[in-house]
């Protein structure tokens, strides 16, 4: 076996001289530091040693890089959300109801509107209402000092409904509100010897007005 020889006192550093080598090593870690380290690592170039060596435009290229990552990192941790596609050849309403959630019936046209009708003795006349399901629309009806009977209904997609009848009846009003899709309003019929004007008025939410022949 080799028995290592101690170190003499003499030959190891002083207090002082560790002191002075502390120094030295900082002093030139932070010389790196600024100009070597700062500038290539995050384009910091306090001395203009990095521009001169090229390393703060490899800096620049490293940060401009990490926001950009982080940008993604951001975009990537958000919900996606959805463009609505619009469809072709809709309508006004139909980008009402698509947009805002409305029903159909809600959404529909709002109208007014008035009709005159004589009839002769034994002679009937129909008008109907285009409407939506549960679209409504207010009327009120007049035989102008007459007497009709009168059958207020609706028809449409195969189905048939009637609302109300009456006989012998001068005058009508109220609310009409669609059982389904289709056509609603009145049919009357004079069975009184004298013509009859009959007269409707009707205001609320229906696309098209109309008398049925």
């Amino acid at each position: 076996m080799f028995n290592s020889q101690a170190p003499k006192a003499d030959d190891l550093p002083s207090s002082a001289q560790l002191v002075k080598s502390t120094v030295i090593a900082a002093a030139a870690a932070a010389v790196i530091l600024v100009t070597i380290v700062l500038p290539s690592e995050y384009a910091i170039d306090p001395t203009g040693v990095g521009s001169a060596l090229g390393l703060t435009a490899m800096g620049e290229i490293k940060t401009q890089l990490a926001e950009e990552a982080e940008m993604d990192r951001v975009k990537a941790t958000q919900p996606a959300t959805a463009t609505p596609v619009p469809q072709q050849g809709s309508s006004l309403l139909n980008t009402i109801i698509r947009e805002f959630g409305i029903s159909s019936a809600h959404a529909q046209e709002m109208r007014q509107d008035e009709m005159s009708v004589t009839l002769q003795p034994g002679e009937g006349a129909e008008i109907k209402l285009m409407m939506l399901k549960g679209a409504t629309a207010n009327y009120a009806w007049t035989a102008n000092g007459g007497n009709v009977n009168f059958d207020t209904h609706g028809d449409g997609g195969g189905q048939n409904i009637s609302y109300e009848k009456g006989r012998g009846v001068a005058e009508d009003s109220g609310v009409l509100t669609a059982a389904f899709d289709g056509n609603h309003g009145w049919f009357w019929r004079n069975r009184t010897t004298a013509p009859v004007t009959l007269t409707l008025k009707t205001d609320g939410a229906y696309s098209d007005i109309k008398q049925m022949m």
